[in-house]
């Protein structure tokens, strides 16, 4: 998919609210750091060899069997685009803040339903991503893992018999993978299970962030559990620990879930209401209370009791309510409160 495509709509293929366990699961992703060798890491190249790294993937990726899924992978610079459309690429999760650091030498490839995206010359000289909608961990590794070895056919990649796969950052050092789930867990947080649950967490060798990942604190419910550890693991085991650790997640989580429902039926359903009411009706609205607010519908949605609106929906609403697509759909910057009244008439039109 071109840039501009991708920057023109709020949507993406992990959003469409399907795919197993999405009752909880929001989108799970796997990402894959790879170094080229004979190049200094992308921190110490100078501009000339920067492009270098540009042209040798893009070769690569013409190098790729016409049967090779996924089809088409696109590269395109970041130099081509508006400061609010590379973030718009970075409210959809297709691209970290770190790609919009010295952008004139970077790039990123997209596949046509941008569940691919390969970072070129961030931390790392490739990140290759993939995103998927619910719980599905597995099919990311493995069209991450198709693409890592396509790529390798015609790339000569940064590798040490001990140490595995060199990376610029000590932590990706060994299998350079990182995994990572988007989980809502409204019904914890509620009863304060989460301040319980998230240092169990930690102890397993998982990190926990917010919604936009390191640096970010959670909002509207969402977190994102990836792996720490690289180093002294297969790929498959690092994968199978997260997979599990989710699964117990989810049953936490529905039990909550139940018990909320089936204690406080009334409590419940006049909370969801009242949210669906005000996003329905609201005139200025703050981003951080549309979060909140989209989590109470989110978990109506759920619970059977919202059934006239999709979790896609839901899911786009993030992105399009987010300041960097307020101010394109604007055409210029907006003031808070511009984006408080923008905000407010998108909403009310797509509900």
């Amino acid at each position: 998919m071109s840039l501009k495509d991708s920057v023109n709509n709020a949507y993406s293929s992990w959003m469409t609210g399907t795919g197993p366990d999405n009752d909880v699961v929001i989108s799970s992703r796997v990402r894959a750091a790879r170094n080229l060798s004979h190049f200094a890491f992308p921190h110490m190249l100078d501009d000339d060899k920067a492009q270098e790294v540009i042209h040798a993937v893009s070769l690569a990726l013409e190098n790729r069997g016409a049967d090779c899924k996924p089809g088409k992978l696109e590269i395109n610079n970041m130099i081509e685009l508006s400061p609010e459309d590379r973030q718009i690429l970075v409210d959809k999760h297709l691209i970290s803040n770190d790609l919009l650091k010295d952008h004139g030498r970077k790039a990123v490839v997209l596949s046509e339903d941008e569940a691919i995206s390969i970072m070129l010359n961030e931390e790392d000289h490739l990140r290759i991503q993939c995103i998927l909608p619910g719980m599905q961990l597995e099919s990311s590794w493995l069209q991450v893992n198709n693409i890592d070895d396509e790529l390798e056919k015609t790339l000569d990649y940064a590798f040490s018999e001990k140490f595995g796969y060199l990376t610029a950052c000590p932590t990706n050092v060994g299998t350079g993978l990182r995994c990572s789930v988007m989980v809502h867990l409204p019904a914890l947080v509620f009863t304060e299970q989460i301040k319980k649950v998230l240092p169990s967490i930690s102890k397993l060798g998982l990190t926990v962030r917010g919604l936009y990942g390191e640096g970010t604190e959670p909002v509207g419910n969402l977190f994102q559990i990836s792996n720490q550890v690289t180093l002294g693991h297969s790929e498959e085991e690092i994968v199978q620990n997260l997979v599990s650790v989710t699964k117990q997640l989810l049953d936490q989580e529905r039990t909550a879930r139940e018990a909320l429902y089936d204690d406080r039926k009334e409590y419940m359903e006049d909370k969801i209401g009242r949210s669906y009411g005000i996003l329905k009706n609201s005139r200025i609205i703050s981003f951080n209370e549309v979060m909140s607010r989209l989590s109470d519908l989110r978990l109506g949605i759920d619970l059977k009791i919202i059934k006239d609106v999709s979790p896609q929906l839901v899911n786009e609403l993030i992105v399009l309510t987010r300041q960097a697509f307020l101010n394109k759909e604007a055409g210029k910057e907006l003031s808070v409160f511009e984006r408080d009244v923008k905000r407010a008439n998108i909403i009310r039109e797509k509900l």
